[in-house]
Formats: C-alpha cells, sequence, structure tokens
C-alpha cells in the first residue's frame, strides 16, 4: 500500500506541476527517477522517443510504465490517475471560473507569468535530452557534478548528430519533403536506429 500512495504522490507533483505539455514533465520525471530508482535516465529517454512515435503524452505514458514495472497492473493504474487527476481538478476549477473571470486583469498577470515558467521547463528538457542523446551526459545527483558523469571516452554520439542535421535539412530545406507527415520521419528513424543497431555502426 505504501508503493502505491507513493507511486500516486510522485506522479501527481509531476502533473500538478507540469504546466506546458508532456516535455515540460521531463524534469520532474527526471527527479523521480533519480530520487526512487525506479527508472534510469536512459528508460527515460527510450520512453520519450516511444511517446514521441505513438498517441499519448510522454508524463502519461511515463506514469503506466514506471506504475507497471514497480507495481504491476495496480500499480500502472493508480501512477497513471496520479498523473491525471492535477489536470482533472484544474480543468474543472478553470471550467468553473473562466467565464466569470474571463476579462480579469489578475487572470491575465498569471498566464502572462506561467508562460515563460513553462518555456523555462521546456527548455531544461530540451537541454536534457541533448545532452543525454548527443553527448552522453546524463542528469547529475546530488553528491555528483554534471563533469563526474561525464565520460570522454566515445563521448560525442556522431550517428545522433548526423542524423539529426539529415533531418533537419529533410523538415525545413527541401520542399518535396519537408511538408510529410513527421509519422513518416519518426519512422525512419526508428529503422536507422535499428540498422544501426544490428549493423554494430
Amino acid at each position: 500500500m505504501t508503493l502505491y500512495l507513493r507511486l500516486y504522490w510522485e506522479f501527481f507533483k509531476t502533473g500538478l506541476f507540469a504546466i506546458g505539455g508532456g516535455m515540460a514533465t521531463l524534469p520532474f520525471l527526471k527527479d523521480i527517477g533519480a530520487t526512487t530508482g525506479w527508472f534510469s535516465q536512459t528508460d527515460l529517454m527510450n520512453m520519450l522517443a516511444v511517446s514521441e512515435s505513438t498517441p499519448g503524452p510522454v508524463g502519461i505514458n511515463m506514469a503506466t510504465y514506471v506504475g507497471y514495472t514497480v507495481g504491476g497492473v495496480p500499480g500502472a493504474i493508480v501512477a497513471t490517475i496520479g498523473e491525471v487527476t492535477p489536470s482533472i481538478i484544474v480543468i474543472l476549477i478553470v471550467a468553473a471560473m473562466l467565464a466569470k473571470f474571463r476579462d480579469s486583469q489578475y487572470v491575465a498577470n498569471a498566464f502572462y507569468g506561467l508562460r515563460p515558467a513553462s518555456t523555462g521547463l521546456i527548455g531544461a528538457a530540451c537541454a536534457g535530452v541533448m545532452l543525454q542523446v548527443i553527448a552522453g551526459i546524463t542528469s547529475a545527483s546530488q553528491e555528483d557534478s554534471i563533469l563526474m558523469k561525464f565520460s570522454w571516452d566515445g563521448a560525442i554520439s556522431w550517428r545522433g548528430i548526423i542524423l539529426a542535421l539529415v533531418l533537419l535539412v529533410f523538415t525545413r530545406y527541401i520542399k518535396k519533403t519537408k511538408d510529410l507527415h513527421p509519422i513518416v520521419f519518426i519512422g525512419v528513424s526508428a529503422v536507422i536506429g535499428v540498422v544501426f543497431h544490428f549493423a554494430g555502426v
């Protein structure tokens, strides 16, 4: 029972403070992994890749995955409910008050403050993902500095850099491919990853 309560509480906090979408949940998810040991940073990066190529936000997907690995089907249900509970509460409160405070300057000021906070969380998440995937740097714990986590042996992932640059060119600069659906690029990237793995590249 203690495990289920902690699963609920940890993902409740993630859902409560992750304003701005799935990417904004990454700093909170990284903290859960570091403090509980339920999953590694590599697990988180893998789940991010899965979440971006399948329906569902990364926070809910991660809650279900972690809940299942730690506490089975009941754990998956409890963690997922914990993740979505804050959103349901906030939506009900906002829906009840929106009509009354639609033109309120206080509400406008609150959203003015939330947007930069959300942008900062998403920016931190993107920087963390790039450091993990491109340079192999994981989040430092409280005891270790980020430099201690860095290994110069095979530090830079040239495959990741090349793939990112190729995708950038095809999605931004080539007319025939830049209007293709993102799922096409996700699928091609997945195939390339599998080929690289089995080819030992």
